[in-house]
């Protein structure tokens, strides 16, 4: 392992506040020849990283190779909000699959929660936590489902650290007018993702796993009853193989790429907000209730992090500054002209029911990805998870093989133009 400093990611735009922040940036070596191992890995975020931890610490021999650096992708640049059950709210995914199940997957995230919190206390990771989220709604409209909404958590779903904030409440925690009402959750916070990432990796190549960054998956097959993942400078033979691209699956695997699809989002870091102290006086992360989610937080120095964009293609805006810039005055108009320090962005993956995608896309290849935003806890889990359904010590990965995730309509060649199509619409929708 060496360090590298002033990286920028070929795969995503932007030098983020995070590798700012985190000195010289561990590297890992390219993988160069052929390999043998009981579990092969493609992807290095949150996902493929924790399972190679988890297995690697059971002994089974594990190779993971990522075609950039660790933190390139999502899991590096993200929001870093952790959230509290999973995207859709608890009543509202009870309407489609029933209590039971929707229960299970709300204590499911809980528990995956506790795991991220735990394993970075565990192995000593300062991911500098910070405590609390709201949720807001930008119409006046759904003042009933908010209210509706910590009731519930609290009497159905055992989580009674929701509240809901009428509209006074909702503006002075915020320090904007912007929103009619909102919940408060104290049973959750946010993180700096990129930091449990590079911990993440130390603690997964010191359990024993072969870690590579820089080494493309050129094609995933099968030969001699082995799986076999080739690269431009060697072939991985396996067992078996888990595929924990995401968002930046390409083309590496027709399954998943049906059903996972790559959306653009983009995050700005301001100067520290010493001069406005009403803006978020508690510190807490926020979620907007648009279509095209506004996320935003401070960080621990006082900066706002704050992410979104009114529409999604497949490009990157020439000044993504400009953008963030335009939305962060509609909320908090007295930061018009606030300087941004770092603009970036990357790829989301996301599903059509904003659920996970998590199936067998070819014997002995398990797929897991499309946590459509909700990924910072979920990600971390389903590795963790996989590695237990290898080593026969769980079956709680069904809860989400056991989900109707639907292929994008028209396959690979217009998924993009109908989700942009259908995300400009949304956008607009949340307009009016």
């Amino acid at each position: 392992m060496t360090v590298q400093e002033n990286w920028q990611s070929p795969i995503a735009p932007g030098v983020s506040w995070y590798q700012a922040t985190v000195g010289e940036r561990p590297t890992y070596r390219e993988l160069d020849g052929s390999k043998t191992c009981d579990v092969a890995i493609v992807g290095g975020g949150y996902t493929g990283l924790q399972a190679a931890y988890n297995l690697a610490k059971a002994g089974v021999s594990v190779v993971l190779i990522d075609a950039c650096r660790f933190g390139d992708g999502a899991s590096g640049r993200n929001g870093g909000q952790l959230g509290t059950g999973q995207r859709w709210w608890p009543e509202e995914l009870e309407e489609k699959i029933g209590y039971e199940r929707s229960k299970a997957l709300f204590d499911l995230a809980e528990a995956s929660k506790k795991h991220l919190l735990d394993f970075a206390t565990e192995h000593q990771i300062d991911i500098e936590f910070m405590p609390g989220q709201m949720n807001v709604s930008h119409k006046e409209s759904y003042k009933r489902f908010y209210y509706e909404n910590a009731e519930i958590a609290a009497t159905r779903y055992d989580y009674p650290h929701v509240r809901f904030m009428d509209k006074a409440e909702t503006q002075e925690r915020l320090g904007s007018k912007r929103y009619y009402c909102g919940v408060r959750d104290i049973g959750t916070g946010h993180i700096h993702p990129l930091k449990l990432l590079i911990g993440l990796a130390s603690v997964a190549a010191n359990a024993g796993a072969q870690i590579f960054e820089m080494t493309k998956a050129t094609a995933i097959g099968q030969s001699g009853g082995k799986v076999t993942i080739e690269t431009p400078k060697g072939t991985i033979a396996a067992s078996r193989a888990l595929i924990a691209c995401n968002g930046y699956i390409g083309n590496l695997e027709p399954v998943t790429a049906s059903h996972v699809m790559p959306i653009r989002s983009f995050i700005g870091a301001t100067v520290p907000l010493d001069k406005y102290p009403a803006v978020l006086p508690g510190g807490e992360a926020v979620a907007d209730s648009r279509f095209v989610v506004r996320y935003f937080r401070k960080s621990r120095d006082g900066r706002l992090l704050f992410g979104g964009r009114e529409a999604y293609t497949a490009d990157n805006p020439r000044d993504i500054s400009d953008h963030i810039r335009r939305q962060i005055a509609e909320i908090y108009p007295a930061l018009r002209d606030i300087e941004i320090t770092h603009a970036w962005g990357g790829s989301v993956g996301i599903t059509m029911p904003r659920q996970p995608f998590v199936r067998e896309v070819m014997p002995g290849v398990t797929s897991i990805g499309g946590y459509s935003g909700h990924g910072v806890m979920l990600s971390n889990y389903c590795g963790k998870l996989y590695a237990e359904t290898v080593l026969g010590k769980s079956t709680d990965l069904e809860l989400f093989k056991a989900l109707d995730i639907p292929a994008f309509p028209g396959g690979a060649a217009m998924r993009a133009p109908l989700l942009f199509l259908a995300l400009s619409w949304f956008a607009l929708r949340d307009k009016f």
